[in-house]
């Protein structure tokens, strides 16, 4: 049985990673374990993307040399999985001449059909790493980056992307290419129905001086973004070996909205044009912003999400992005309501729950009453349709909903006056399945949880702050 294969999108290696990152990562995480609990194999993919112009100027800026920034910021990213307790099998990096190159090369040539050497003058946006069009423009300026692109001309490789317009179409519309939430389906539907066009595939060396070269053509860099995409086959030894059969095509691609373009046109342009299948599924999640406003370092409000885990731990930094956050839309991060959720919901809650019950618990073997299991089973079904629809807050609700339950059901029953064996097996019982079901989310607090259950040993799972 071929194993699921989950991506997250791949960090640009021009700045460290701040709180979007760890969105990303943290659900591309949930849906990993939530595969593996049902027993299938999964392989987990994450990386970074390391060459473009943007990086280049950003080493100039810091008098570092290129290769020095990227391992700088790539160990950074690294470090970020880890401590985020992400449970990815692979991290790809671009500049990985070994893995990651013969891929990049042996996609150039599986698509050199469909491209073409022309000149051509436009608008390019360094922020973007691509030419822009006129009309795509807000007063004049990119609307991602706030800034004017620049007047270029120059001789590029382009791909036929227009050439594939139709089979793309067809792809979403039926779904054989799911994207996730509908209304970004509807916005690169529109996009196709304006008329893709077809996009440049290269940049001169004169211009861009660091990335991976064109096949018999030094004098040009692939294209970057050309370069990057094509880490979800690098990365399972696409132009290595055939290996790589066996997990494509990825079944979720998870991705911020800022690069759905990308992602959901000119990447099925080169598969098709590769004879390659689509992804299955491209999961898109929103921006976040901080109290409101735009993250940004002239604000000075841009989160580091291991400063966050440095003072509060990972499990709290996830339950937040989980549990707050919108998969799909635009959210916000406030400390104030990160710290609301963390003591009512994570110190108050789970943790005293947890405490409440291990304290009671002694020797006992009785199955727990048919109306307990029919409340936990209801749960579960809740929880894991909403996982299947990646609405991974709600399922995450369902289980705080249990929890909430079992703190009435222990302030109804009052066990601790009468050491009811029954009772006190339910609770156990409660707790055991809040604790499985919890883990896809807190992988660490659930471990715990039942370790606590198991050796009858209370412990603090979150500390309390003021």
């Amino acid at each position: 049985m071929k194993k699921s294969y989950i991506t997250t999108s791949i960090a640009y290696t021009n700045a460290p990673p701040h709180i979007g990152h760890a969105l990303e990562l943290v659900q591309a995480d949930v849906v990993a374990r939530y595969l593996r609990k049902k027993n299938q194999e999964v392989f987990f993919l994450t990386g970074t993307d390391e060459h473009g112009i943007k990086i280049f100027l950003k080493a100039q800026q810091e008098k570092k040399q290129v290769s020095d920034l990227c391992q700088e910021i790539s160990g950074k990213f690294q470090d970020l999985t880890k401590k985020l307790n992400i449970s990815n099998d692979s991290f790809i990096r671009t500049t990985d001449q070994k893995k990651h190159w013969p891929g990049v090369f042996k996609m150039w040539q599986s698509i050199e059909k469909d491209l073409y050497l022309k000149d051509y003058q436009g608008l390019y946006c360094v922020g973007c790493e691509a030419f822009i069009l006129e009309k795509d423009l807000v007063d004049g300026k990119c609307p991602l980056h706030d800034k004017e692109p620049e007047k270029n001309k120059e001789s590029n490789y382009f791909f036929k992307l227009s050439k594939y317009s139709s089979q793309i179409k067809e792809a979403i519309e039926k779904e054989t290419m799911k994207i996730v939430p509908q209304s970004r389906k509807n916005e690169i539907l529109n996009f196709i129905n304006q008329g893709l066009k077809d996009v440049s595939f290269s940049r001169p060396k004169e211009k861009v001086q660091w990335g991976i070269p064109v096949p018999k053509d030094e004098s040009q860099l692939i294209y970057c973004w050309a370069d990057a995409l094509t880490n979800y086959l690098s990365a399972i030894n696409y132009g290595i070996d055939e290996k790589y059969q066996e997990l494509w095509p990825a079944d979720v691609h998870f991705i911020g909205k800022d690069i759905s373009k990308f992602h959901a046109l000119i990447w099925p342009g080169m598969l098709l044009s590769a004879g390659l299948e689509l992804p299955k599924t491209i999961f898109v999640h929103g921006f976040l912003t901080v109290d409101g406003r735009k993250m940004s370092k002239s604000l000075g409000n841009v989160i580091d999400p291991l400063e966050v885990i440095d003072s509060y731990g990972a499990e709290a930094l996830r339950y937040y992005l989980l549990s707050e956050i919108s998969p799909t839309e635009d959210g916000d991060f406030s400390w104030g309501k990160f710290k609301e959720k963390y003591k009512a919901d994570l110190v108050n809650g789970i943790g005293n729950l947890t405490a409440r019950i291990v304290a009671l618990i002694e020797e006992n073997n009785q199955e727990p009453e048919k109306e307990i299991v029919g409340q936990a089973k209801e749960t579960r079904e809740k929880w894991s349709s909403l996982m299947e629809e990646f609405k991974f807050n709600s399922s995450l609700n369902q289980v705080m909903n249990l929890v909430s339950f079992t703190d009435r059901y222990i302030d109804q029953k009052k066990p601790w006056q009468d050491k009811n064996p029954q009772v006190i097996s339910n609770l156990i019982f409660l707790l055991e399945e809040i604790a499985d079901m919890l883990s896809v989310f807190l992988p660490e607090t659930s471990e715990r949880i039942l370790n606590q259950i198991n050796k009858r040993e209370k412990e603090i799972l979150f500390k309390k702050i003021d």
